[in-house]
């Protein structure tokens, strides 16, 4: 799926509804950082960086979150030739493991906001580099290729998955510390007929997935959706076993969650069933300890 401007610019109005949390970081950035970025005028600025300039008045912003200098026109990057090798990296990095998907781009959109350092996996960089500027960091290439996947995984500590088919190729988690995998595996247990077949690729890839992380051996989250949907998100949840397979869930809700999840490191790891509900979750840090427990896991 290509890269939706108007999904992009919807989802970054939706945060700013939901509590103007934009608004609260910048209002922290004008008390922390005084100094501003020059970029030249004949360079042209993204979508991304354009809202951002609206919103705070941008060259200060882009500093802020730690992109002063705008990418090539080819959305290549000057660390490109860096050798990918395990040893001496820094990891601190979350790579997100589809940006061209919705709920990707809306757990992009999220994590710049926290001021994280992202990578993101994509088909298009020089589109996705209009899109989101030089807040991320781009990789695209063949997820089968192991050259590629030493790439994208390279300083990275948090991997987040919001569809399936990248993990069943990764060979070695060294080095991650946590995988957050949306896997929409029992709504296609719950499909019947026509649905079914068309979803039979896909729910192989979710079996493969959900299949690699619990022997990988690491701390992983599996959030098994109901129905991904294009609805309003902040409609309440529910979390029973067994919702997945009938109900539905908010694309922008799949999307929090995802975020959520990164504070919530499991000792091994759990799997959990959400749907829009009548739940409304104040607490994520404690529901999400609570869904552990369940699981029979907990906070280290």
């Amino acid at each position: 799926m290509a890269i939706h401007l108007p999904t992009l610019q919807a989802s970054l109005l939706f945060r700013i509804n939901r509590g103007s949390e934009v608004f609260h970081l910048i209002a922290n950035s004008r008390k922390q950082e005084r100094a501003s970025v020059f970029c030249s005028a004949k360079k042209k600025i993204s979508f991304m960086d354009q809202i951002l300039d609206y919103i705070e008045g941008g060259p200060k912003l882009r500093k802020w979150y730690g992109a002063p200098d705008l990418l090539p026109k080819d959305g290549s990057s000057a660390d490109e030739e860096i050798d990918y090798s395990e040893e001496e990296q820094v990891r601190d990095a979350v790579l997100v493991a589809d940006g061209d998907s919705d709920v990707g781009q809306m757990v992009i959109l999220s994590l710049i906001v926290k001021r994280a350092r992202v990578k993101v996996v994509v088909k298009d960089k020089r589109r996705a580099s209009e899109a989101f500027g030089d807040y991320v960091e781009l990789v695209s290439g063949d997820a089968s290729n192991k050259q590629f996947l030493s790439k994208a995984l390279s300083r990275v500590q948090t991997i987040v998955c919001p569809s399936e088919g990248f993990l069943s190729n990764i060979s070695s988690f060294k080095g991650i510390k946590h995988v957050i995998l949306l896997s929409q595996l029992s709504a296609y247990k719950g499909t019947s007929g026509i649905q079914a077949f068309m979803k039979g690729n896909t729910k192989k890839l979710a079996e493969q997935d959900e299949s690699k992380l619990l022997a990988s051996g690491i701390p992983y989250t599996i959030i098994r959706a109901g129905t991904l949907q294009d609805t309003p998100g902040g409609q309440g949840l529910c979390f029973d076993e067994g919702s997945a397979s009938e109900g539905s869930l908010s694309k922008e809700d799949a999307a929090l969650i995802c975020v959520e999840a990164l504070n919530s490191v499991p000792e091994k790891g759990y799997i959990f069933e959400v749907v829009n509900g009548d739940e409304k979750v104040s607490d994520w840090k404690e529901r999400l300890s609570q869904l552990m427990e369940r699981a029979g896991q907990g906070l280290p």
